[in-house]
């Protein structure tokens, strides 16, 4: 099985969900020496197996493939915040409107979760990496007995040692400078405020696990410090997202280097749960979304790219770390290159 410690580079792409992460960034950055990762979460189960196929018409190396693992909420607690959900469609419809869209009711939905995992036992990738929750034991060894790599994504020490109980091989160790969704297991939780480098301290101090270092690292000496603090390696997503091999839309490619924006956030107004992007006027004026997903995915997902299509920057979100000005527009292999250093 592919341990972090096999890669000739120590750097992951990391599985960036909504377009990014394409077959072509992923077999790049694998022919680079570091190991491309495909999102599976949010796609159907054909479109993950085209996705591999096409992979590995591109490369005859070693990647894998992110997971979502679901949060099916039926207490008392999630009554109310579909409640909430249902609210804040209410306030979206002047948006919505104005872009000729309609928002749809929330539903439940674990994302295939059932599909992908046998998809992924049938036709094994070489990592399977599990985001907003830690797997079972029994979905781990379901994995390794195809020969797969198992990693989980964690955002604090406590959660570190529940992943390490369930037998998995590795932990993506993500910190608050991190772009995207927060690893958070629960869409409620508030994740770690801590830098990736002191958390990468703190889980290696109590886990014995290889350790891949996500968040705010966008060049050699960050890389570098990561691996001091006891990382293995990185894994990167901001620092990919202007290369030309990356589904990256035109509205984020241009956010990015438009000196209107200023900062990044965090905050649930698009999705639910904890993201960090560029701050703009959908963050400003919906700070508070329910802390429910996929619901209030599902709500804001025609608007999004309604304003993606019509290149309003200020109503789709834009996922970025705080290292997005470091963002290099070039090719995905002399990215990685730029990563490790001379």
């Amino acid at each position: 099985m592919v341990s972090p410690a096999d890669l000739a580079v120590p750097v992951v792409a990391a599985p960036m969900a909504g377009g990014p992460s394409t077959p072509a960034l992923v077999a790049a950055v694998t022919d680079a020496g570091g190991l491309g990762f495909l999102a599976a979460g949010n796609q159907t189960v054909d479109a993950v197996r085209d996705q591999i196929a096409v992979t590995r018409t591109l490369t005859s190396g070693a990647f894998g493939a992110n997971l979502f693992v679901p949060e099916l909420r039926e207490d008392d607690a999630s009554h109310r915040e579909i409640k909430r959900v249902e609210a804040y469609r209410a306030s979206l419809a002047a948006w919505a409107d104005e872009f000729g869209v309609e928002l749809p009711l929330p539903h439940p939905d674990d994302d295939a979760w059932d599909a992908k995992l046998d998809l992924l036992e049938a036709d094994p990738v070489a990592v399977v990496s599990f985001t907003f929750g830690i797997p079972s034991s029994k979905v781990v060894h379901r994995l390794q007995r195809v020969g797969t790599s198992v990693w989980a994504s964690v955002t604090s020490v406590a959660d570190a040692v529940v992943a390490a109980s369930s037998g998995v091989d590795a932990l993506v160790v993500q910190g608050t400078q991190a772009g995207g969704h927060r690893a958070t297991s629960h869409c409620i939780d508030m994740p770690n405020e801590a830098s990736t480098i002191a958390l990468v301290a703190a889980v290696r101090w109590v886990v014995d696990l290889p350790v891949i270092a996500a968040g705010g690292v966008m060049d050699s000496d960050g890389l570098h410090d990561a691996i001091m603090a006891g990382a293995t390696a990185v894994q990167c997503g901001t620092a990919f997202l202007l290369t030309p091999e990356a589904g990256t839309s035109a509205v984020v490619r241009a956010a990015l280097v438009d000196d209107v924006f200023t900062e990044t956030v965090v905050t649930r107004s698009f999705t639910g749960r904890l993201a960090r992007g560029l701050a703009n006027r959908w963050t400003t004026e919906f700070p508070d979304a329910p802390a429910f997903y996929p619901a209030v995915h599902q709500v804001t997902s025609p608007l999004r790219a309604a304003a993606a299509e019509a290149g309003d920057a200020q109503r789709v979100h834009l996922w970025a770390g705080t290292g997005w000005r470091q963002a290099r527009a070039e090719p995905a292999a002399d990215v990685v290159r730029f990563l490790a250093g001379p």
